[in-house]
């Protein structure tokens, strides 16, 4: 069967992790025990993920014209995602974060956008979309992302919302032009405060996706549908070490099982696998599985 062609649309960067004992009390030296810098950013990790499952990835991102941007476009090109679109910009600095994670694997995000970042969508190959079987996005560049949503609208292809914190203003439009609206608990609890997250999915499906879920780290996803179903998938334990792009593997792997054509049970079921497989390793992308060793997780957990 020919490789899935998925579209992720959105944020790039650099991330320098560092793992320490455990987080200071109050202001001093801490000693690393181990620390990696490796690409990051949510739409970047989801396209990572899907393109280490088997699927045919490109990424349509903007980063600034300095060394993190050289560091960016390599990892993405070493993991085989199509860069062709992730364009650079003189004078712009691309996104850079600092993580510190302890041996509980809780984690410390300090992260650098740029805000003049130019936001013109005018060189995107919206032509391609038809051509796509998904296309994700996250938050980090609204103006491609409603772009590439009315165009897939238009074109019949499925589109996923990568909804976490930020943009709340601008999310009620976005959620009108998405399939598929996949949260994180503090983003779905930020945008309506009042009720249960049974609730909140449910006023999340009264603004136009057909899909409204929510990750909830180890405990899993849960998610409702406009046809009045709905369901739990529960975590799959692991020894965790960070957590870290745990949610972007998740977006990532639901995307491909659902071009593949799985319901949205098989399809939680792989992506809440793959978010487990990867908090198993220092750094957002280490621990991402290939398909094969997903598969055989799967076998062994059930």
């Amino acid at each position: 069967m020919p490789a899935k062609h998925l579209i992720m649309i959105g944020h790039a960067a650099l991330d320098r992790v560092y793992r320490v004992e455990a987080f200071p009390r109050e202001p001093t030296k801490v000693r690393a025990i181990e620390a990696i810098e490796v690409g990051g950013g949510m739409a970047a990790n989801a396209a990572v993920t899907a393109a280490r499952l088997g699927a045919k990835v490109e990424l349509w991102s903007r980063v600034g014209d300095d060394n993190a941007a050289a560091i960016i476009k390599a990892g993405l090109k070493a993991e085989r995602v199509d860069i062709r679109s992730v364009e650079s910009f003189e004078d712009a600095r691309s996104s850079t974060s600092a993580i510190i994670v302890d041996d509980n694997a809780e984690r410390l995000i300090v992260g650098m956008r740029d805000t003049s970042m130019p936001t013109s969508t005018s060189w995107l190959p919206l032509e391609r979309i038809s051509q796509a079987d998904a296309v994700l996005a996250d938050l980090r560049w609204l103006e491609a992302t409603r772009v590439a949503f009315e165009h897939a609208r238009k074109t019949g292809v499925v589109t996923i919302i990568d909804a976490d914190l930020g943009a709340r203003e601008a999310l009620p439009e976005i959620l009108e032009l998405a399939d598929y609206a996949i949260f994180s608990a503090p983003a779905l609890r930020e945008l309506f405060r009042e009720g249960d997250d049974d609730a909140r999915l449910n006023r999340v499906l009264a603004r136009g996706p057909r899909h409204a879920g929510v990750t909830l780290g180890a405990q899993g996803y849960l998610w409702r549908e406009t046809d009045g179903s709905g369901g739990a998938q529960l975590g799959f334990a692991v020894d965790a070490v960070d957590t870290t792009g745990a949610g972007d593997a998740f977006h990532g792997a639901f995307a491909l099982a659902l071009a593949e054509g799985r319901d949205t049970a098989e399809c939680a079921r792989r992506a809440t696998a793959v978010a487990a497989m990867k908090c198993s390793r220092l750094g957002s992308r280490a621990g991402l599985p290939t398909s094969d060793e997903l598969e055989a997780f799967l076998a062994i957990r059930g």
